[in-house]
């Protein structure tokens, strides 16, 4: 099958400090692709380097069987959209102006939006349910509806991947799921590859295709749900005590970490 992202060999260090060491794998096109593991493990600079916002040092990045820096950066844009984590704050645009800008790579030289460009503005809006805060300011809106007005901001773009660094965090359950099953629906209706960061190791057993676990900036596994995520490969990596069993929802593995009172008995 074609990808949609070929890593080989890539390396980056903050100073003296490695953060990712010679990582090298692929993302199928049209996969959910859930990249998983502890804090500091390297997980959003792996990210940042995919999205073309932080320089690579060794190695190489493809996006389309395309060296990423053979792209123009407008190009590049109407590829792959990024999320980062957390919404940027004192933003002073309305739902529907944030959303606009997702058409920059698509717009003239002089930045004029045209008819089509808002049409597919409050396409993206709709799709992401957000289309009722048209109006709204960023900060009047809950972190939930703030981060689907970033994701539609994105979708705005047409990206053939999209890249979400924890889009999930600090929201609440029906929040985390709505988000999700909206990446799953993005999947499955445009074909867009989805690239996601995240601490949830149950929802990424849920949605994800494929699951990369990193440890210490170096790729420990990667795989079905089902073959990564087994007691001995999560305690060794996260370092504490764990269960995997089957979830009740079908033949996926579930982790409950177990906290130290239940070990006392």
């Amino acid at each position: 099958m074609k990808t949609a992202i070929e890593i080989e060999n890539l390396s980056h260090s903050f100073g003296n400090r490695a953060v990712l060491r010679n990582i090298s794998f692929s993302v199928t096109r049209g996969d959910f692709f859930v990249i998983i593991g502890p804090n500091g493990s390297g997980k959003t600079t792996l990210m940042r380097a995919i999205a073309g916002i932080l320089s690579r040092q060794t190695g190489q990045i493809k996006i389309f069987e395309r060296r990423m820096s053979s792209y123009k950066r407008k190009e590049f844009a109407r590829l792959v959209a990024f999320v980062p984590q957390g919404s940027p704050t004192g933003l002073q645009f309305t739902a529907a102006e944030l959303v606009l800008m997702g058409r920059a790579p698509y717009t003239s030289t002089l930045g004029i939006e045209t008819e089509k460009d808002y049409q597919i503005s409050k396409q993206a809006m709709h799709f992401t349910e957000v289309a009722h805060l048209a109006a709204r300011k960023l900060d009047q809106l809950s972190g939930g509806e703030q981060q689907r007005v970033f994701i539609a901001r994105a979708i705005c773009q047409e990206p053939k991947i999209l890249l979400l660094d924890e889009p999930t965090a600090s929201l609440d359950l029906a929040h985390q799921v709505r988000i999700m099953d909206l990446m799953e629906k993005l999947k499955e209706d445009k074909g867009v590859t989805v690239v996601m960061v995240s601490h949830d190791i149950n929802l990424a057993a849920m949605y994800g295709g494929r699951l990369l676990l990193l440890r210490d900036g170096q790729i420990v596994c990667m795989g079905p749900p089902k073959e990564i995520l087994n007691f001995k490969t999560l305690e060794d990596t996260y370092g504490c005590r764990l269960l995997v069993d089957e979830s009740p929802l079908g033949k996926l593995p579930r982790v409950t970490v177990v906290p130290q009172k239940f070990l006392k008995a």
